[in-house]
């Protein structure tokens, strides 16, 4: 990494000894395909480049999106001096040097200093204060990029400092798009090269990238060397098979320690609820072939099954239990049809969160009243001191009653005849629900104790 400021920012590499990503890279907005919310005529950012008017930003997008190159045409665009940093290899005191010479600079120029930092979540908290002083007074634009969400990676000073803008996945045909221009270009890409290619390579290969056109040149300049590796009669043809090769299997958009892991276990647990097999299975199956442990998944089934499921079914839990069992017993890839009977199971079972709801408010009472001993009737009475002092006295053993069960206060004094446990009219639930009925009634038949 450098630490010095450039007046310009360093544009793309014209050796051809540099990835093709990378030559490629645009280096004007209009060269940019995809994120036309932010890039198009008239919208904020480029309204906001071309009156040389920056702010402080964050630039949150999946990889391959375009983050860095926005930076640096934003520096260019904007005559600003560039400079770049790498969470892994910046310590607070290159930071601190290089902010010192922002600072001058701005004094002798006039002109402010565009901060890139790439990867943003790894700085630590220590490293992104050391930014805060030339944000606040305007020494410095930071931009920051990052694959994860700001709101929890950012410490909330600097967040509340920029504007955070959102990188979309780049769409299969945009991609295309940029697969088409790096065959087509003969100064910056394979446009030179005697190569020709198949029927629906590109848009198989723009499928494969999952919206990373970084992964999709590299891909490309890969595959197109394998096909031109091979004996011709003619000139080279790219095929299928050549893209095969050289992504070997398909790269999932999936970080298990960030973000999409959040994201696509939300997906899953409310597709469950939402009685979507379909979508339930399409969700774990994103997350089983990008990596996910599927002890993880299990264990938020067992979840899922006593509080979206709970008594209105209750062999939801042990069809949960189950999977579990057999996810740690023949591990993957045998593991993943368990998974899948219990994802369609749980979607199609009867909903009721009244356990869970029960639960809750049985959990803010415990910690928001005073703690009371149980009813003296119902305390066990082991010595003769305790007899003496009224334990047990009262108690009415309900099997020895009629109807099996007695009118006896069993919570404290001030939570007597608190009900927590509602039990709805779906599946078991409503039998559950005649039951205590009928069990109320049979009290009301009796004295009180």
């Amino acid at each position: 990494m450098s630490n010095r400021l450039f007046d310009e920012p360093p544009g793309p590499p014209a050796s051809n000894a540099a990835p093709l990503a990378e030559r490629m890279r645009p280096r004007t907005l209009d060269e940019v395909v995809g994120q036309q919310h932010l890039i198009a005529p008239g919208s904020v950012l480029r309204e906001m480049i071309g009156r040389d008017q920056l702010v402080s930003m964050i630039f949150w997008g999946p990889p391959g999106t375009g983050k860095t190159t926005l930076a640096r045409i934003i520096a260019r665009e904007t005559k600003s001096a560039f400079v770049s940093y790498s969470a892994v290899l910046s310590g607070i005191k290159e930071i601190k040097a290089v902010m010192a010479d922002a600072e001058t600079y701005c004094r002798a120029t006039h002109r402010k200093t565009v901060v890139f930092i790439d990867e943003i979540h790894r700085f630590n908290k220590a490293q992104q204060d050391a930014f805060l002083p030339y944000v606040e007074s305007g020494v410095i634009v930071l931009i920051g990029a990052t694959t994860e969400n700001p709101s929890f990676e950012v410490i909330s000073a600097l967040l509340s400092r920029a504007k955070v803008y959102v990188l979309n996945p780049l769409d299969a045909a945009d991609v295309e798009q940029i697969l088409e221009h790096a065959l087509a270009d003969g100064e910056r890409g394979l446009g030179a090269l005697p190569i020709e290619c198949g029927p629906g390579v590109l848009r198989r290969l723009a499928a494969y990238a999952n919206g990373d056109a970084r992964i999709a040149l590299n891909a490309l300049e890969i595959a197109t060397d394998l096909a031109r590796g091979r004996k011709h009669a003619g000139t080279p043809v790219l095929t299928e098979a050549d893209l095969e090769s050289a992504l070997q299997q398909r790269l999932l958009r999936y970080d298990k320690a960030g973000e999409e892991h959040y994201n696509l276990i939300s997906a899953l647990h409310k597709s469950m609820r939402n009685s979507d097999p379909d979508a339930a299975l399409y969700w774990m199956a994103r997350m089983l072939e990008g990596g996910e442990d599927p002890v993880y998944i299990a264990r938020r089934m067992v979840r899922f099954a006593s509080e979206d499921v709970g008594m209105a079914d209750t062999r939801a839990l042990q069809v949960a239990l189950h999977a579990t069992e057999a996810v740690r017993l023949v591990g993957l890839p045998e593991c993943k049809l368990a998974l899948a009977q219990a994802a369609v199971y749980l979607s199609v079972a009867p909903k009721s969160n009244a356990l869970y709801t029960a639960y809750s408010t049985v959990e803010e009472d415990v910690h928001k009243t005073v703690a009371e001993p149980p009813p003296m009737q119902i305390l066990n009475a082991p010595t003769r001191l305790m007899k003496d002092l009224g334990y047990g006295k009262g108690y009415q053993y309900a099997h020895n009653l009629e109807d099996k069960v007695a009118n006896m206060q069993c919570l404290p004094d001030s939570l007597a005849g608190r009900k927590y446990y509602h039990p709805t009219d779906q599946g078991m639930e409503r039998r559950i629900r005649e039951i205590l009925e009928i069990l109320e009634q049979r009290k009301k038949r009796q004295k009180p104790d």
